[in-house]
Order: structure tokens, then C-alpha cells, then sequence
């Protein structure tokens, strides 16, 4: 078929909708491709919290946060901890020019499409206990007013204007099966038409096809995503050497068409993977109780204060609590043999610290309801906590201790908890809040947490006995590992052009997002701080947008 745009984006998420918007905005024509229906564009952004990593910004400020450029990109470096040298070439330009971003133009770039950001700095991934290692030295996590679906629609509102002006095709139920090589540069993508479907965002679709495509143009934009929802992909790349034994049993926090078809496509092309035993998957999984997709999980979003307890009931230790190492964590608890943890909390530790992912878990941010929101600091769970403490199958509640074990040990998948041991645990848990001192270094944590006044307010509940019943009943959550990120992919420069094999620039490929890594195959290395994902996106697909607008002839 002859040219019928100057460029083809593949995927309608985040990165595919920024890369659009700014070839838009530079006249250039856009056929924008995906592989689900309508009712899916904006991809995973939609289901986010809406979290962005931002430095030195106003809000910071105002709440007496002294960032810099300078702690950021030490807090990014020590997190990375990128060690490959021919792996990491780009990742680590991204990284600087990443950071850069957030603690420059990144605010008003999104200022000034409209989005705004909720008052207060979340401090999350709090660490691994050292300066120079991994984490947030400082709260960035900038909330936004309307979460994922607000990110969305900032960027969606003009490309589907520039739909109405005739500079935007969008094709949806095109599935790419394969990109056009010649002559060494990608011309095009070949695929196949699938049957139409109705079906809601996010739920599992059709792969039945129903015809064949073919389109060509200067250049492609692969933003199809990562490998999440794939699980026999996630354990094909498991980093076994490093976390040990691919989990046997993962949740999936993403949908089933986050599949990593793209990634496999791009390297028959000649494109360049790197990184790709890097990911990101979550600890404090929960099975939702109203699914939309296959093995639906909600991550709970814990603040500092629940008792963490392996399958066997021992304590996990130093540094992993809740809300701190991620990874680390993950990493402990595939070393036990055992797939489940289980939090041991209160009622007022779950109403005042339980948040759970999702924009639909958050209806009055997600809603901008500001009745809804300031209503978070009365006595109370919130409304869909309250909903997963009625329904959820993961979740016990107790009035004495024993009476917990007994509720655990009835849900339990793996070893029947030992009651002399949980007690062991709880017990001397209890022991070291009686002082406003002490060598437990989870309730120091708890502490340093409430000396950050909205935590103290809104986030970390006053240290208190599990045991002691005016904060009853007590609570138990039996916890999953869950799939979401992937954090290496297709190698790119800082134009989001990809890298072959060889190191040389691909002619006409270009990709942006987590197919991407987030931008050069791995910016985050091994870790990630929080609120970089949705950002990674943004900067990813707009490079990729600028590069091509500027160079387009």
C-alpha cells in the first residue's frame, strides 16, 4: 500500500498518545494502531494511581521538603545500580536526562495541558535503609488531581481533535504481526484485522482475525507495552540468579493484552533488547473481589506500621517493611520457598494507612471530589478498602490473636502458621512501642514517617499495641506476589530511535514506553523509585514525537 501518514504509532497507551500529540502539533499525519477496542485507549495509565516523580517542585516546598537536583539524581543512581556496560550505555543517558526532566520542565509541560497535582507529597519507596543505596530520600510522589484517567485525558483531548482535523487515523483491533524491513529501515507493519468487540477497558478480548493490513510510512512507533500480563513471558525472563525461583504463583496487575507481542516483533526485525531479566512486581498483592481481567490483583499501597509476617510466621526483617524496598522485599520472600506473605495489623492501622492502587480504587481523587477526600481523615476505612475488609478472600478480622491464627491457618495456601510463633512476633512487636525509644527499626521508620506532618495527619497511624482492643479488631491480609512493570526492552537513544544489535541507529524505528524500558531499554536499571512510570512514558513517547517532527522531511 503506498504512504498514507507520515508516521504509524502501535499501541494507544500513554506513550502512544504523547508521541501523537506532539507529532500533531507539528502538522504531521499520525496512524494510530491498537489492538483492543475504543473503549481501551489510554492502556494502562487509565487503571493508575496517577503518581509522578517531580523534584523541587511548589508542593515539595510547601510542605518543608528540601530536594534538589543534586539528591535526586544520587537517590536515582543508587537505585539503578547499573553495572552492564554495554546494557546500560543509554539507560544511564536517560537516566540524567530523566531527572533532568522532573526537576525542570516536566510540571509545566503538564501545567500547561491542564493537569493539576493534590497539595500533599507521597513518600513512597522509601528505601533500603542506607544514603547512597535505593529509594526516596524525600517525599515526590506528586498525586494527580483526577489520577490515571486526568493523565489521559490531558494528552487524548487533542490527539482526538487533531482526529476531527484530519491529521489522526485511529485503527482499532489492528494487531501488528510483523514490521516492513527495507533496505535496512522499517517502512511500515503488516498485521492482522481482528473481529470487532465491545467488550469493557480492560477486559480480555478476542484474538479471532477477520482480515489482513498493510501500511507504510517514514517511520514506525512501537509504544505497545510491556510483558505484565504474560506470565509464562515474566518467568521466561525471571532473574533467577538474582530473586532466585521464578515464583509458581503470580497475580497480574496489569490486563491480559499487555502481552510483550511487540518486543519479540521489533528483535525479528533487527531491533535490540537489553535488560530484559529487569522487572518490577509487586509484594502486597490482593485478589480483587470484582475482577475485570483474568487473576485481577489490587496492590495495597501500605503505610509503615503492619507487622509483615513470611508464610511460616516469622518476621521479615531489616529493611523490609512495608512501603520501603520493593524489590528487596521480593527478593526476601522468594528466598522462603513460598509465594504469600501476610500483613498483621488493627482497624485504625487499615483505615488510616490501607490505600489500594488503581484509579478505580480511588473515586473521590480519581472524581475530583473534594468532600470525598478531606472525609480520609475521620475515623473510618475508606470505601473500597471497606469493601475488600467485606469481600475480599484474602482478608481475616479477629478479636484475640489466637482467634486471628485460626482465620489465617483456614485460608492459608501453604504451611499451617505455628500460634507460638505469630505470638513471639507480636508480642515483642508490642513490647518496643511501650517507649518513645527503642532498637526496633520498623517502629524508628514509623516515627521518622510521623515527623512528616501530612503523613502524621493523613498516612501513618499513632504507634499502638497490635493486641490492645481500642484499636480492634485486629486484621490479617494473606498477601500475593503480582506481576506489573517490565523494566528493560527495546534499546533506544535519547531521540527514542532504536539501537541495533550492533549499536547503530535503526532507520525508521522508534519506540517509546515500558516497550521501551521507559526510555533507552532500562532508565530505572534495577529499581525504580515510584511515580517514574507514567513520567518514563511521557518523556519517552515525547522524545520520540519531537525527534520526528524535527526531522521529517
Amino acid at each position: 500500500m503506498k504512504q498514507t501518514a507520515d508516521v504509524i504509532v502501535v499501541g494507544a497507551g500513554l506513550a502512544g498518545l504523547v508521541a501523537t500529540y506532539e507529532l500533531t502539533r507539528a502538522g504531521r499525519r499520525v496512524l494510530l494502531l491498537e489492538q483492543e477496542n475504543e473503549n481501551n485507549l489510554g492502556g494502562q495509565a487509565f487503571w493508575s494511581l496517577g503518581g509522578l516523580f517531580m523534584v523541587d517542585t511548589p508542593e515539595q516546598r510547601r510542605m518543608g521538603i528540601k530536594d534538589s537536583h543534586e539528591l535526586a539524581m544520587q537517590d536515582w543512581l543508587g537505585s539503578a545500580g547499573f553495572d552492564r556496560e554495554r546494557e546500560d550505555h543509554w539507560p544511564r543517558q536517560w537516566a540524567r536526562a530523566y531527572v533532568d526532566f522532573a526537576a525542570g520542565e516536566k510540571r509545566r509541560y503538564l501545567h500547561q495541558l491542564g493537569l493539576r497535582v493534590m497539595p500533599t507529597v507521597g513518600w513512597a519507596e522509601r528505601g533500603d535503609g542506607t544514603a547512597t543505596g535505593h529509594g526516596n530520600s524525600v517525599p515526590r510522589f506528586h498525586l494527580t488531581w483526577g489520577t490515571g484517567p486526568e493523565v489521559v485525558r490531558v494528552f487524548r483531548e487533542p490527539v482526538l481533535d487533531a482526529v476531527a482535523r484530519g491529521l489522526v487515523d485511529i485503527a482499532y483491533r489492528h494487531q501488528v504481526d510483523e514490521l516492513i524491513v527495507e533496505d535496512g529501515a522499517v517502512v511500515g507493519v503488516r498485521g492482522t484485522v481482528l473481529e470487532p468487540a465491545n467488550a469493557a477497558r480492560g477486559v480480555q478480548s478476542s484474538r479471532v482475525g477477520v482480515g489482513e493490513f498493510e501500511h507504510r510510512a517514514a517511520a514506525v512507533i512501537v509504544t505497545s507495552g510491556g510483558i505484565g500480563g504474560n506470565p509464562d513471558l515474566v518467568r521466561e525472563n525471571w532473574p533467577v540468579e538474582r530473586m532466585g525461583p521464578a515464583p509458581r504463583s503470580m497475580i497480574r496487575g496489569v490486563p491480559a493484552h499487555v502481552d510483550g507481542r511487540m518486543l519479540a516483533i521489533a528483535e525479528r526485525a533487527g531491533g535490540s533488547i537489553v535488560n530484559r531479566d529487569r522487572m518490577w512486581h509487586y509484594t502486597e498483592g490482593i485478589k480483587n473481589w470484582d475482577p475485570i481481567w483474568p487473576e485481577h490483583a489490587i496492590r495495597i499501597i501500605p503505610g509503615p506500621s503492619s507487622l509483615w509476617l513470611d508464610a511460616t510466621g516469622r518476621r521479615l526483617p531489616a529493611p523490609y517493611y512495608p512501603g520501603f524496598d520493593t524489590l528487596g522485599t521480593l527478593r526476601h520472600i522468594a528466598g522462603t520457598g513460598h509465594d504469600h506473605t501476610w500483613f498483621v495489623l488493627t482497624r485504625a492501622i487499615a483505615e488510616k494507612e490501607f490505600a489500594l492502587s488503581g484509579s478505580e480504587q480511588n473515586p473521590d481523587i480519581t472524581g475530583k471530589d473534594l468532600k470525598l477526600v478531606l472525609s480520609r481523615v475521620k475515623k473510618g476505612a475508606p470505601g473500597p478498602v471497606q469493601a475488600f475488609l467485606d469481600h475480599g478472600e484474602d482478608f481475616v478480622q479477629a478479636s484475640t490473636l489466637r482467634e486471628l491464627v485460626d482465620a489465617m491457618n483456614a485460608i492459608s495456601p501453604g504451611p499451617q502458621l505455628d500460634f507460638a510463633q505469630v505470638e513471639r512476633e507480636v508480642a515483642a512487636r508490642d513490647r518496643a512501642v511501650a517507649n518513645a525509644f527503642g532498637k526496633d527499626m520498623q517502629l524508628m521508620a514509623i516515627r521518622n514517617a510521623r515527623a512528616y506532618k501530612p503523613d502524621r495527619i493523613m498516612r501513618v497511624a499513632k504507634p499502638h499495641r497490635l493486641q490492645d482492643p481500642a484499636y480492634g479488631p485486629m486484621i490479617a491480609v494473606r498477601l500475593h506476589l503480582l506481576t506489573r512493570k517490565t523494566l528493560g526492552g527495546l534499546e533506544t537513544d535519547l531521540d527514542s530511535q532504536v539501537i541495533r544489535a550492533d549499536g547503530s541507529p535503526f532507520p525508521g524505528l522508534y519506540a517509546a514506553g515500558e516497550v521501551a524500558g521507559f526510555g533507552g531499554g532500562g532508565v530505572h536499571g534495577y529499581n525504580a523509585l515510584e511515580g517514574t512510570f507514567l513520567g518514563g512514558c511521557i518523556f519517552s513517547g515525547r522524545a520520540a514525537g519531537r525527534a520526528l517532527a524535527r526531522d521529517l522531511r
